[in-house]
């Protein structure tokens, strides 16, 4: 019998004693642990992973260990400047979750390979060779000594690579591009340096000093395997500049005039002295260094925050950012001079020397003036693609086309030509081929999306290829399936053998969820046909496609019942080969049941959840107290708002962090997921002018859902979510009566402290006082009576939740005699991450819920 279901339905599980809460109390306390049946499916080693080898040949099957990042971990010593979170030495952080086996199987069928890991060891990362033959994997051991080790698929012994002196944590693995070396950064107390192993004799060196700058950047291969570009400390850059014993004088900030709305961001640059550590930190030098350890500057020093090689390995778009900075902005919308740089360091054009980005509207569709994009077309050898608004930045111009793609091609002396004026917002393009470009553009405030199919080298014949609501999961055409070509070093589309026949891999949004599929497209016409699409229990997709013809495929395919495992199909034969074995990670979870419902809102809009119920329950043991995690979204149509999202056909575990309050189903309560709250635009006006109304309306048809289904008892329901969950959550409990208890994770509660827009919310306060101050729960912090758990971290670093949000709401809620506990988590930013964290979390949850939600004394 599982745990889940000897736990009786009804019953408290709590580590210890429900605390008797003082009527006003501000402790520090010790860490929590959850009940015992939690912490047994928190302490189950997650669940195995799998993926594909670039070639498809091989399927890696990988367990991790748990997720171990401990608070003393995150007590290293680090610095929060211009909207970055970074070690003083420019190191990775201490991290000790791990690969503790893995295997590699073969999609033809043959038995499973392990891959060697010594022991107590654990495997950090891990890379494929581009040409899909070899593997390289990173090793750390108990006493952190790390090492490298090269995996040849063909053969079950691994090559190790164990340095004299490597004694750090590694980074990912780069593959040059022709296989025969890897680079790794190593990261110590020291610093970050990079390593280069030789694939040919098994040969590891470091090549360079303890001095690469990762917070700005780090390492990368040019498009030959003879270097690599870095981004170095200088050499000479001295101990860092210490704070004045005394301010010297008052800040200042200053506008005159000019239109500046920029959203909340935390971790700004705050004071002169920020602004020096800044500058030291993020100043500095690009580098080549060859596999041998050569090395070279390139150019002058700078704030240089990108240095992408053209395809061809001849020159660098440099990105550098410069004064004045902003104390109100992050490093993202400093000013920035981006140019193209030959080898040699010399400047062969600057691009665009692009101003403090503060001043761009909230409203729908409005971008930077100016040109905002500059990138390499991946496809030829040396040209960049350029995009800028022809509107000034304001979409709602009354002019036929409102964004232009110029292309500026070697040696870059010639002015931009233009090559396609969008009439919507530029939404990014796919270079596939010399020949084939697809083209995206669209306008959120219609939610309309069109892609155009066009030839490169003649873009006056571009035509619509799709033309639909960017809101409209279920006419979703799918994403083109690709394979990696070992002549040009990139992903391509996978063409048939006629050359025009390209395939299309979809999810199949539908009103019974999900249903992936695979689909043949004629380039020419347009013209569809489907070769293959899930049906029946289980949830499946394509995992990988290789084979031109399309006539088999590896798929991945699940059930509620069976964890996700791979197969091997044949679309002619209409058979499927089981590859792998994956098992269930939490066997504790197993009598756990899911189903997907269905209901509908009061003005017709259809809602949908994932309704989970605990092991061995029956509704002959009588009604369960109930828990809601919710995320409220915004939608322009009441058709894309009533589509389902998901699938009730798959495999559910708790993975933490994330699915947190699935743990309560261990405690005894059932769980509605994901239940649709969508704030639906209506007669022309903003999805947000009637936010309230559609919240509650949400949250009743849910209840009553699960009511008529005889499952829940309506009068012990608690809901809650994180971030936007939790503001919804604070507004549930203030302006209705259909909860007992909420808990509201690091939310924003008063939507003035975030004045220039939040969420989808395209006006300012000032556009929309009344819907700000309705939205606003601390505006009725007086009418809060239901019972509510506010938790934050106090590092939090997601725009606008600033932690005084949770800080200003429980003094408001306390001062008008609510019943309220706000819990402050030490380090931790918007997603909570240590081990000790996320366990207090689920105490707190559990705890609160059980006293006012499970056994409420009135």
């Amino acid at each position: 019998m599982s745990v889940l279901a000897r736990i009786p339905i009804g019953a408290a599980l709590l580590a210890a004693a429900i605390p008797v809460y003082a009527q006003s109390t501000s402790t520090q306390q010790r860490y929590q642990e959850p009940p015992e049946a939690i912490r047994r499916i928190l302490d189950a080693p997650p669940a195995e992973t799998g993926s594909v080898s670039p070639d498809g040949n091989w399927i890696v099957i990988a367990a991790s260990e748990p997720a171990v990042t401990t608070i003393a971990d995150m007590a290293e010593p680090t610095l929060y400047l211009a909207g970055r979170r970074f070690h003083p030495l420019a190191s990775y952080r201490v991290d000790t979750v791990g690969i503790r086996s893995m295997r590699l199987r073969p999609v033809s069928g043959a038995a499973a390979k392990p891959v060697p890991v010594p022991a107590g060891g654990r495997i950090a990362q891990y890379a494929w060779s581009a040409d899909g033959r070899m593997m390289a994997y990173t090793v750390i051991d108990r006493t952190l000594t790390t090492g490298i080790r090269l995996y040849t698929a063909a053969s079950a012994t691994p090559i190790t690579v164990q340095a004299p002196g490597m004694r750090g944590k590694l980074g990912m693995p780069l593959w040059s591009h022709d296989g025969r070396y890897v680079a790794v950064s190593e990261a110590t107390q020291h610093g970050t340096a990079l390593w280069v192993v030789n694939v040919a004799d098994h040969s590891a060196r470091r090549v360079t000093p303890y001095s690469v700058n990762t917070v700005t950047g780090g390492c990368d291969w040019l498009a030959q395997a003879s270097q690599l570009v870095c981004l170095m400390n200088l050499p000479t850059r001295g101990t860092p500049p210490s704070e004045g014993a005394a301010p010297v004088g008052p800040i200042v900030q200053e506008s005159y005039g000019r239109a500046a709305p920029v959203r909340t961001t935390e971790y700004l640059l705050t004071t002169p002295h920020d602004e020096a550590l800044f500058d030291y930190y993020f100043t500095n030098q690009i580098t080549l260094v060859t596999p041998t350890g050569g090395s070279r500057n390139v150019g002058a020093p700078g704030i240089h925050t990108r240095a992408d090689a053209s395809p061809d390995g001849k020159w660098l778009l440099v990105r550098t950012v410069h004064r004045p900075y902003s104390y109100q902005v992050a490093l993202n919308d400093f000013p920035e001079r981006i140019e193209v740089w030959s080898l040699d360091g010399h400047v062969a054009r600057v691009v665009v020397d692009r101003p403090l980005t503060d001043d761009v509207s909230s409203a729908r569709d409005a971008v930077e003036s100016g040109v905002r994009v500059v990138a390499w077309r991946p496809d030829v050898a040396a040209t960049l693609f350029t995009v800028e608004a022809l509107d000034g930045g304001d979409a709602r111009q009354k002019i036929a086309k409102h964004d232009r793609v110029s292309l500026i091609a070697a040696p870059f002396f010639a002015a931009p030509q233009t090559f396609m004026d969008l009439e919507m917002r530029y939404r990014g393009i796919d270079w596939m081929s010399p020949d084939l470009a697809l083209v995206n553009e669209g306008l959120s405030r219609t939610a309309k999306l069109r892609t155009w199919m066009v030839n490169p080298a003649a873009p006056s014949s571009a035509h619509v290829l799709f033309d639909r609501s960017s809101e409209d999961r279920y006419g979703e055409p799918g994403r083109f399936a690709r394979v990696y070509d070992f002549a040009t070093d990139r992903l391509v589309p996978l063409r048939a053998a006629d050359g025009h026949t390209l395939y299309l891999l979809g999810d199949g949004a539908s009103p019974e969820g999900d249903r992936p599929f695979l689909d043949a497209i004629d380039m020419r016409t347009g013209a569809k046909h489907r070769i293959w699409q899930n049906t029946g229990t289980h949830y499946e997709y394509v995992a990988a496609l290789t084979d031109p013809a399309a006539r088999s495929f590896v798929t991945r395919s699940e059930s509620p019942a069976e964890p996700p495992n791979f197969f091997r199909r044949d679309v002619m034969a209409g058979t499927a080969t089981k590859l792998t074995e994956l098992s269930d990670p939490a066997p504790a979870f197993a009598g756990v049941t899911g189903k997907m419902i269905t209901y509908t809102r009061a003005d017709g809009v259809k809602l949908s959840a994932t309704m989970y119920l605990p092991a061995g329950y029956t509704p002959a043991q009588g009604r369960l107290p109930f828990f809601f995690w919710a995320y409220p979204r915004e939608f322009m149509s009441a058709s894309a708002a009533s589509e389902i999202r998901g699938s009730p056909y798959q495999f559910k575990r708790p993975s933490i962090p994330r699915d947190r309050q699935l743990l309560l189903l261990a405690a005894g309560y059932g769980v509605l997921d994901g239940p649709s709250m969508p704030i639906v635009a209506k007669d022309g006006k903003e999805s947000n002018d009637s936010y309230i109304e559609q919240l509650v309306a949400s949250a009743k048809a849910a209840i009553d859902a699960i009511d008529s289904l005889g499952v829940s008892d309506r009068n012990r329901v608690g809901v809650g979510g994180h971030s936007y969950g939790a503001f919804m959550t604070a507004n549930l409990l203030a302006h209705s009566t259909l909860f007992r208890a909420g808990v509201a994770e690091s939310g924003a509660y008063n939507r003035t402290l975030t004045p220039f827009g939040f969420q989808a919310e395209p006006r300012t306060y000032w556009q929309a006082e009344d819907v700000y101050n309705t939205m606003s729960p601390f505006n009725y912090a007086d009418k809060l009576k239901t019972p509510i758990l506010l938790i934050h971290g106090m590092k939090d670093d997601n725009s606008g939740t600033f932690p005084i949000q949770s800080e200003r709401m429980y003094a408001a809620i306390k001062g008008n005699g609510g019943t309220v506990r706000y819990v402050q988590l030490p380090l931790e930013p918007h997603p909570y991450t240590s081990r000790e964290s996320v366990r207090h979390v689920v105490w707190e949850t559990v705890t609160w819920l059980d006293k006012y939600v499970k056994n409420p004394t009135k």
